[in-house]
């Protein structure tokens, strides 16, 4: 067979359906920001924790943010122990995909959920 004759319009419908289908299945991964304080208390340390663990059960990637203002840049220690403590307290439901480094004023970290077998 040299050529085969086919409707263009039917193609390109098919075609159309096909790229739908492929964007229903696929999920965006986003990325959620809880921002701590080195100074931050237990309460609104549980407060953060929560949220974070909603994110993650949602498949949310979540970054850990501090922010050192004035003179706390230079107890970066304490900053450094706020997210391990975090990271710690997320236990299981989570794995440290970046762990905790300075970015200017700010010392980041991001956690991303597990990934399940499905």
């Amino acid at each position: 067979m040299v050529a085969k004759l086919m409707d263009y319009s039917k193609y390109r419908y098919d075609q159309q359906r096909k790229l739908r289908d492929m964007k229903k299945s696929q999920r965006v991964v986003e990325v959620k920001e809880i921002r701590l304080s080195p100074t931050i208390d237990k309460h609104d340390f549980d407060t953060k924790l929560k949220h974070a663990l909603k994110f993650l059960q949602k498949g949310d990637k979540v970054k850990i943010t501090i922010r050192f203002f004035g003179r706390m840049i230079t107890h970066q220690e304490v900053g450094r122990d706020v997210i391990s403590k975090f990271i710690q307290a997320v236990g299981d439901n989570a794995t440290v995909e970046s762990y905790p480094k300075m970015d200017g004023r700010n010392m980041i970290a991001i956690i991303a959920p597990h990934q399940t077998n499905q």
